[in-house]
């Protein structure tokens, strides 16, 4: 039977499935593997279920031609965590769980679109400091969301998500930017290039993979572009965004307002963005209901078993 590490505490279900096919080991920690971790991991087991955190570096992979480790299932969509190029020279095959995080990741994206505009989380701490005096007629106005133009940073299965959220709940007229036209179920406006994009949006969200060609895709002229109202989401990843520059896009009120969800040096946030009232910070909720982290244990679970039975696996990434 084959011996596969569970790198973090995972729903039942995710376990009990896993149980059932292989010899599992789980690790405890809530908090990202070492490098020594890692290492010992690609020497001992024959599959890794691995996520966000979890580093696993060229570096890391150097020691070994062939390690035992034949497989990583990442517990995730986005694998910028995992040196895909480095694993399939060492023949280590990864995967991940598109599709099970759609709709949680969008929902989220809605999250921070509402409290961001209609500065809700300012006015949650303004309750609960006891120093809310009553209703009046200029009280924390916000943005009105409904019939906004809305603008997308990755056109792929979660910025559709938000997109068709956004179109059909509050008219909001959409446009986007990325590599290729898409044929969509709503109108949508293909923009030439993210400063204008970020010009015609109300508001604008992150909604793209991260990889090499994305990091700081999101700088400081992109919010230069943006309008003085404009706000700006990211449900993406964190170092997609120059954070540095969005700070001070925040501080100098050059834009509205922030909703994130994610952060370029997770988990630390900058001292200066947890001072700030114009922006809501979330703990990288995006997937965190139940239901959406069993499905996606149960795709990491499938594309083990696939691999180990010589099938193809359903969701790999190289």
């Amino acid at each position: 039977m084959k011996r596969i590490l569970i790198s973090r505490p995972m729903p039942p279900d995710t376990i009990a499935a896993a149980e059932a096919l292989f010899e599992v080991e789980v690790r405890h920690s809530t908090r990202p593997m070492t490098p020594a971790e890692l290492r010992s991991g690609f020497a001992v087991f024959d599959a890794m279920m691995v996520t966000l955190g979890d580093m696993v570096s060229a570096e890391i992979l150097q020691d070994f031609g062939r390690p035992r480790c034949k497989m990583l299932a990442n517990f995730g969509v986005g694998y910028n965590h995992i040196d895909v190029e480095a694993c399939r020279s060492h023949g280590v095959s990864v995967s991940n769980t598109p599709g099970a995080v759609t709709d949680a990741t969008a929902d989220i994206a809605m999250t921070l679109m509402l409290m961001a505009c209609r500065r809700a989380g300012e006015a949650e701490r303004l309750v609960r400091s006891g120093q809310w005096e009553g209703w009046h007629p200029t009280q924390l106005l916000g943005l009105h969301v409904t019939g906004r133009k809305l603008g997308v940073i990755g056109m792929g299965r979660i910025g559709q998500a938000v997109a068709r959220r956004c179109h059909f709940g509050f008219g909001m007229e959409v446009g986007y930017f990325s590599r290729s036209a898409k044929d969509l179920e709503f109108p949508a406006a293909r923009k030439d290039s993210l400063k204008e994009l970020a010009a015609w949006a109300d508001i604008l969200v992150v909604a793209t993979p991260a990889s090499p060609e994305t990091h700081h895709l999101v700088d400081e002229q992109v919010f230069a572009a943006m309008q003085p109202h404009g706000v700006f989401i990211n449900i993406a990843r964190g170092d997609i965004v120059d954070e540095a520059a969005l700070v001070t896009a925040l501080q100098s009120r050059q834009i509205g307002a922030a909703g994130l969800d994610v952060y370029e040096h997770e988990p630390k946030v900058p001292a200066a963005l947890l001072k700030l009232e114009n922006v809501v910070l979330l703990p990288h909720l995006g997937t965190a209901a139940m239901n959406v982290r069993e499905a996606m244990g149960a795709m990491a679970v499938e594309n083990l078993r696939a691999f180990f039975a010589g099938e193809k696996v359903p969701n790999a990434v190289n």
